[in-house]
């Protein structure tokens, strides 16, 4: 499997709160939910230190000859990190750092899937394009937007409903009838959409952060076809170019009212799937 991707951060100078990385068989992508500035998170690490152990523990026990249950490994993962820090920190606090998950893993002559919360999965396949994201954050968030919505980005007054917006999700978080990321509780795993696919039938695998996805699901400038193309042809840094144009022209989010200005962003793109090597 051959693989190229590219991650850049919200702000220059600025943590990344995404990870990706890969084996000649495997992989991941997580994206982390940042802690808006005045809100509490009852962990003493960021959301990048979360990601990072989180993404190293997950590809690790993806890569072991047991494997092959992607939403065990998941699990097994959470709860090592879990350990990690569960003497330093307030694990219960609903603002624990957290982060989206899309993993894929070559299994003889398959292409197994996972897909926990609304980063996106896209399968360019022989018999079909399949898109592959956990919508329910973002179908609870309505209820719950309007406010932040209506405000112009960058001001203390969308600062704040940003902030309430975030800590008024957080009731719903991994939560029976609500959304499921990856935290603290090795549950969620068991929430993760999963599938498998005929490596014979896959053309092309693009995992993207919401950050990168926004460019089709969000601001509709591009189609999944089209996205596929550019990350073909021009490759993912090209596809993340035009994702911060494009928010560099709303900044305000007038056009496209949104939590941040700019967000996260990381791409990765798989090709050469097909055949057994």
């Amino acid at each position: 499997m051959f693989v190229v991707f590219a991650s850049i951060p919200a702000k220059p100078n600025q943590p990344n709160e995404d990870f990706v990385a890969a084996t000649p068989d495997a992989v991941i992508l997580l994206d982390g939910a940042g802690t808006p500035i005045g809100s509490e998170s009852g962990c003493v690490h960021d959301v990048a230190w979360f990601v990072r152990r989180l993404g190293t523990a997950l590809l690790s026990s993806m890569t072991r000859e047991d494997g092959s249950d992607l939403q065990r490994c998941l699990a097994v993962s959470i709860a090592e990190v879990r350990t990690l820090h569960a003497d330093t920190c307030d694990l219960a606090h609903p603002g624990s750092p957290s982060a989206t998950v899309v993993a894929v893993k070559v299994q003889g002559h398959a292409l197994d899937y996972l897909v926990l919360a609304d980063s996106v999965l896209v399968l360019d396949l022989s018999t079909e394009l399949r898109v592959v994201t956990d919508d329910h954050e973002a179908q609870i968030g309505r209820q719950f937007r309007a406010k932040m919505d209506a405000l112009q980005n960058g001001t203390p007054e969308h600062e704040k409903a940003h902030r309430e917006y975030v800590e008024s999700l957080r009731a719903h978080r991994n939560r029976p009838g609500g959304f499921w990321v990856a935290s603290t509780e090795p549950e969620a795993a068991t929430h993760a959409l999963t599938g498998s696919v005929l490596r014979t039938q896959v053309r092309a695998t693009a995992l993207l952060s919401d950050g990168a996805s926004r460019l089709v699901d969000r601001f509709r400038l591009a189609t999944w076809e089209d996205a596929l193309k550019t990350l073909d042809t021009a490759g993912p840094r090209e596809l993340l170019r035009q994702v911060r144009e494009a928010e560099s022209s709303d900044p305000g989010g007038s056009r496209w009212p949104r939590g941040k200005a700019h967000d996260d962003a990381s791409a990765a793109y798989c090709s050469a799937i097909g055949p057994l090597l």
